[in-house]
């Protein structure tokens, strides 16, 4: 608002069309984060990939994900601005007893529209972000580092996943998370029991 009503009214226009599901929108948010982060952004920085092997993912391996385009692309280019990071989402593999692939994640929306978190099998999951998600995402596999993996209590992970699973994504915990100033936290962090 320093900017007085038409340098607002001016930035407001300049920030529509990154939540705009096209291919405006989806130009707009590379352009957003090449302006904004110069040399730290690459449209696809490496590993991105088109395609898993299963075989490769163990429980605790990482993936990260960068939506460009919709509410969602623009909602993770301010936030990727705003953190200088490169992906704006994450999710935890986890494998059962059997060996099967599971994806936990936040933000997943359930049947009636509400983001919860979700523990899903890897093809639903895998499925979904290829052929539905229209936010584009870029999707980055990160192993844990053999000495991790080593010492990853994944009887633990499933316990605390399953006492997740189904409640709602806490957007007013991952909003106090990230705005920061060079005097604090803004708004200060609520109490737990409050929120």
């Amino acid at each position: 608002m320093k900017s007085g009503m038409l340098g607002t009214l001016r930035a407001l226009w300049d920030v529509f069309p990154l939540f705009t599901n096209t291919g405006w929108g989806e130009n707009s948010n590379v352009n957003f984060l090449k302006k904004h982060m110069g040399a730290k952004f690459e449209e696809r920085p490496e590993p991105w990939f088109s395609s898993i092997n299963v075989d490769d993912v163990h429980s605790g391996d990482f993936l990260v994900l960068s939506k460009i385009r919709g509410r969602w692309g623009g909602f993770e280019t301010l936030e990727k601005w705003v953190t200088g990071a490169y992906g704006g989402h994450s999710a935890v593999c986890l494998k059962d007893s059997e060996g099967k692939l599971w994806v936990a994640e936040s933000g997943h929306a359930n049947d009636k529209g509400e983001d919860i978190i979700a523990i899903l099998p890897w093809e639903e999951w895998w499925s979904f972000e290829l052929n539905k998600d229209d936010s584009d995402p870029h999707i980055a596999l990160l192993p844990l580092h053999p000495n991790l993996r080593a010492k990853f209590n994944n009887s633990a992970a499933w316990e605390y996943a399953r006492s997740l699973d189904g409640k709602p994504y806490g957007y007013h915990n991952m909003i106090f998370s990230w705005i920061d100033t060079t005097s604090g936290n803004y708004p200060p962090p609520l109490d737990a029991q409050l929120v």
